[in-house]
């Protein structure tokens, strides 16, 4: 069976010419941009020493530096501060939807991440304006002697804030559920399978960009924009998917009465109305959540004399399969949620930590507090390369897959070390209060502790180590199961956990502010019990980590066709592949599980 021919979005074939690694250094580099352009609000104290600190620390990411700026620039409580802080990454994280439904749905993934990237340069200049313009902040504090409590931010001040951080997250939103699938997409000619064996590799070289973004600032942009365009690979947008979903429910729910019939070569199928939606071939018929096996039974009236079916009453086999192979993602991709919940600290509560331990490099030259997130981003940067150089050789020797493991094996594994990186600040914290008692400085907030503040280091590195691993195959998961016409939604679900997860840590930051009454997170973190809060999440992690085996071992992988002509070439392919197991047989690959964990 010979799948339809991979079209650009203006309708025409895709060129040899087009697409490929040769694609990715404009692609690249617009993540490069985009992370790059997420600066900190940077603590200062006077607008000509603003450029001064910006160069500097132009490494730190945005949320780093967020927290000093909401608390010692605009003088909110801790707590407050940590709350709006996650609340506006959840919100960030969760506009990729709409980004998602545009690219898919009609404008597809090049002028959405155009679009969006304009939308997000706006936002990031009210934010440098805002950071500034003495006006926009209230006046420093007096001192240390001074009997008067600290300015709060105003309504108009924060208001300024507020409008310049929703530009950004609404540009960000273009731009993130885009341009990781845009990337993968420059892979798929031929009619092959989209990623095939260079995929895995992709998805390794697109984060460390990621992470490199954080260290180098880029200003090619222009350039990119008008260079970079006769390269790309453009998939014309399918119909919004999310049409396609809603009408597979109603249609199966109008029919829910109706016997599935046991042979399912009796269901609905249209090849070329799938065809747009199905260029590498279409989804095969699985024995899973087979109540939606329903609305692609045929009765009466489904279809008009012309032959076209009415889509609210029928759906083909395809679609029906399309919408299972979301609802089977939605379990293992939630996994990620806790996880990401637990990492949001080491943007506030971990900087917070910093602050008052010793942060001397020298006797007269300290590190600010937020720079040691660069543990991280260095150590996340080292892991994607050792793994992809180091790693990936190895274990391919023991598994014969080309990928080393499967992404669900790296998932698991980045799970597991981001428990271990919260048990690690759980213990320092524990390490940092004792030294603050013994030396009396309980009741003195803004003294130093004589703790080296390179002991918050093996924290950081393990959540760098998590990210390398776990963000990497969640991402590569969810491309990789995702219906091909919905890659740009899939990488919105990754956004959107993102989000949820923000939101989650303000959840358990209230709570827990709230059931210890104040007692645990306190502005005086030296009287506080920041490591009673760590030792929890640590539990939790454990539990998301017992549930991401439970839904991994009932989860059923898609299956699809592919143009028996072009097996030789799906072997290769399937050999790197991170699925497991895989047959092939007359004209069709189907993906099996095979105890990948």
């Amino acid at each position: 069976m010979a799948a339809a021919a991979v079209a650009d979005e203006n309708g025409s074939p895709k060129k040899t010419k087009q697409g490929g690694f040769k694609t990715l250094p404009f692609i690249l580099v617009q993540v490069l941009h985009l992370k790059c352009s997420i600066r900190v609000l940077r603590v200062h104290y006077s607008v000509n020493a603003a450029n001064e600190v910006c160069d500097r620390f132009a490494t730190v990411g945005f949320n780093a530096n967020m927290i000093t700026y909401l608390t010692q620039q605009l003088h909110l409580p801790l707590v407050e501060a940590s709350n709006l802080l996650t609340n506006f990454t959840g919100t960030a994280a969760f506009t990729p939807v709409l980004g998602a439904i545009a690219a898919d749905s009609f404008a597809g993934r090049f002028w959405t991440i155009a679009g969006g990237g304009v939308l997000y340069q706006i936002g990031m200049l009210g934010l440098v304006v805002s950071a500034l313009v003495p006006a926009l902040r209230p006046a420093p504090c007096g001192g240390a002697a001074a009997a008067a409590p600290c300015q709060r931010a105003d309504g108009g001040q924060l208001a300024m804030l507020y409008l310049s951080l929703l530009c950004t997250a609404l540009g960000s939103g273009g731009i993130r559920p885009c341009v990781v699938a845009f990337g993968a997409d420059q892979f798929g000619l031929g009619g092959r399978r989209p990623g095939g064996e260079q995929k895995w590799s992709y998805f390794n070289l697109y984060f460390f960009s990621m992470g490199l973004a954080v260290l180098l600032a880029v200003t090619v942009v222009v350039y990119i924009q008008e260079t970079g365009y006769p390269l790309y690979v453009r998939l014309k947008p399918g119909g919004s998917p999310f049409t396609r979903l809603a009408q597979v429910v109603a249609a199966a729910f109008r029919k829910r009465r109706a016997a599935v019939p046991e042979d399912p070569g009796m269901l609905y199928q249209d090849k070329e109305l799938d065809a747009l939606i199905s260029t590498n071939g279409r989804l095969l018929h699985t024995n899973q959540l087979t109540f939606f096996d329903r609305a692609a039974i045929v009765t009466p009236g489904d279809i008009a004399g012309s032959g076209e079916p009415d889509l609210w009453r029928l759906s083909t086999v395809h679609r029906v399969e399309e919408l299972k192979s979301i609802v089977r993602m939605l379990p293992l991709w939630a996994a990620s949620i806790t996880a990401i919940a637990a990492g949001s600290h080491n943007f506030t509560f971990a900087i917070q930590q910093a602050r008052t331990m010793d942060r001397h490099l020298t006797p007269r030259f300290q590190i600010p507090p937020a720079t040691m997130i660069i543990f991280t981003t260095l150590t996340m940067l080292v892991s994607l390369a050792l793994y992809d150089r180091v790693f990936v050789p190895v274990a391919r020797r023991y598994t014969g897959r080309r990928s080393g493991i499967t992404y669900f094996q790296r998932m698991g594994a980045g799970f597991a070390v981001a428990a271990l990186g919260v048990l690690a600040g759980a213990l320092v914290e524990a390490k940092r209060r004792a030294a603050a008692a013994e030396h009396g400085l309980i009741d003195t907030p803004g003294a130093v502790v004589p703790v080296s503040v390179f002991w918050l280091v093996p924290q950081y590195a393990l959540h760098g180590v998590g990210d390398a691993l776990a963000t990497v195959g969640h991402m590569e998961f969810l491309y990789d199961q995702s219906p091909e016409s919905m890659r740009s939604s899939a990488a919105a679900l990754f956004w959107v956990a993102g989000s949820l997860g923000n939101y989650l840590g303000t959840v358990l930051v209230t709570v827990v502010q709230s059931a210890s009454r104040g007692e645990w997170l306190q502005d005086n973190i030296n009287r506080g019990r920041l490591d009673y809060y760590y030792w929890l999440v640590t539990f939790l992690l454990v539990l998301n980590l017992a549930y991401y085996f439970v839904c991994f071992h009932f989860y059923t992988l898609k299956s699809f066709e592919v143009d028996a002509g072009d097996e030789a070439q799906r072997r290769r392919d399937v050999a790197g592949s991170a699925e497991g197991k895989t047959e092939l047989s007359a004209g069709c690959v189907v993906a099996s599980r095979n105890g990948v964990l």
